[in-house]
C-alpha cells in the first residue's frame, strides 16, 4: 500500500488502458462458450444447449474452410516475407539521410497512407487500375489486377506495403536513435564504411526490437487483414483471396451462424497462440531475448 500510494498517479495513468483491455479483450472471452453451444440470437448464452465439438466438426468438414485456410497461410507468408523486412530497410535508408528537411518531407509522405482507411484506398485502387479509365488501360492490359486471380495475392501484398511500410518505420527509427553514438565512432576509427556501420553496428543494436516484432507478427499469421481483403476482393478471385476472416464473415455472420463463426475465430486464436509460444521459445533457444 505504501508503494501504491507513492506511485498512485502512475496507476491513474495506467487505469484507462486496464479498463480498455478488461472491457474489450477479457470480458468478451466469455463468448467463447458459444462455439460449444447451439446458440440462437433470440436466446441467451445461459439457455442455449451444449453441443460439444459439433461446430468444429462442421468447420473442418467444409472444403471451403480448407481453401480459406490455405489462402490465409499463403497470403500471410507473402506478407511476412516481403512486408516485415520492408520497414527495417526503409528505416535504415531514412537514417542515412543527412538533410533534415528532406527527411521530414519523405517521412510525412510515406506515413500518410497509414491514416487513410481501406475504404478510401480501395476506391482509389479500383479507379487507378480500371481497364476503362486507369493505368490498366494506358498499359493496354485486358484485365485489372483486381480481377486477375494470378496476380491478386501479389497485389494485396504490394498495396499493404504501400499503406503501412512508412508507419512501420516509426519503431525502428526510434530504436536506431537509441544506438550509442560511440559505437559508430569506434567503427569509423577502425575504417568501417557506411554499409559496414549498418551491418555491424545498427542491425545488431536493433536486433532485439526486430525479434520482438517478429514474434508478435507470427502470432497474427492467421489474421491477414479483413478490411483490405473485404474491400478489394470479388467473386472472380474468391479461390485465391477468400481468407478465414472473410469466410467467417460471409458464412458465419451474414447467415446468422454465430456458433460457427465463434468456432472459426477460436481456431484462429488457438493457432496464433501456439505459434506465438513456439516462436518465443525458438528465439530464446537461439540466444535472443524473447517476449518473456
Amino acid at each position: 500500500m505504501k508503494s501504491f500510494h507513492k506511485h498512485k498517479y502512475y496507476y491513474v495513468l495506467l487505469l484507462p488502458g486496464v479498463i480498455y483491455f478488461l472491457l474489450f479483450k477479457y470480458i468478451p472471452m466469455g463468448g467463447i462458450a458459444i462455439a460449444f453451444q447451439d446458440f440462437k440470437i433470440a436466446g441467451s448464452v445461459f439457455d442455449s444447449p451444449w453441443v460439444g465439438l459439433k461446430w468444429f466438426r462442421i468447420l473442418f468438414d467444409s472444403p471451403d474452410f480448407w481453401i480459406a485456410l490455405r489462402n490465409t497461410v499463403i497470403i500471410s507468408f507473402y506478407k511476412l516475407l516481403f512486408n516485415f523486412p520492408a520497414p527495417i530497410v526503409l528505416a535504415l535508408l531514412l537514417n542515412e539521410l543527412l538533410n533534415g528537411v528532406f527527411k521530414r518531407i519523405v517521412q510525412t509522405i510515406i506515413y500518410f497512407p497509414h491514416f487513410v482507411s481501406w475504404v478510401v484506398l480501395g476506391s482509389i485502387l479500383f479507379s487507378v487500375f480500371s481497364v476503362d479509365t486507369g493505368v490498366a488501360k494506358l498499359l493496354g492490359l485486358s484485365s485489372s489486377p483486381l480481377m486477375n486471380p494470378e496476380v491478386f495475392r501479389g497485389f494485396l501484398v504490394g498495396s499493404e506495403m504501400w499503406k503501412e511500410v512508412g508507419w512501420g518505420t516509426v519503431i525502428y527509427l526510434a530504436a536506431i536513435a537509441g544506438v550509442n553514438p560511440e559505437l559508430y565512432e569506434a567503427a569509423r576509427i577502425d575504417g568501417a564504411n557506411r554499409f559496414q556501420l549498418v551491418r555491424h553496428v545498427t542491425l545488431p543494436s536493433i536486433a532485439s526490437t526486430i525479434v520482438v516484432l517478429l514474434i508478435l507478427r507470427t502470432g497474427q499469421i492467421l489474421n491477414v487483414g479483413f478490411d483490405q481483403i473485404y474491400i478489394l476482393y470479388n467473386p472472380l478471385v474468391y479461390n485465391v483471396a477468400d481468407t478465414l476472416d472473410t469466410y467467417v464473415y460471409r458464412v458465419g455472420l451474414t447467415m446468422g451462424r454465430f456458433p460457427f463463426a465463434t468456432a472459426a475465430g477460436l481456431f484462429q486464436s488457438v493457432v496464433g497462440l501456439c505459434l506465438l509460444l513456439f516462436t518465443n521459445w525458438l528465439v530464446r533457444r537461439m540466444g535472443e531475448r524473447g517476449l518473456w
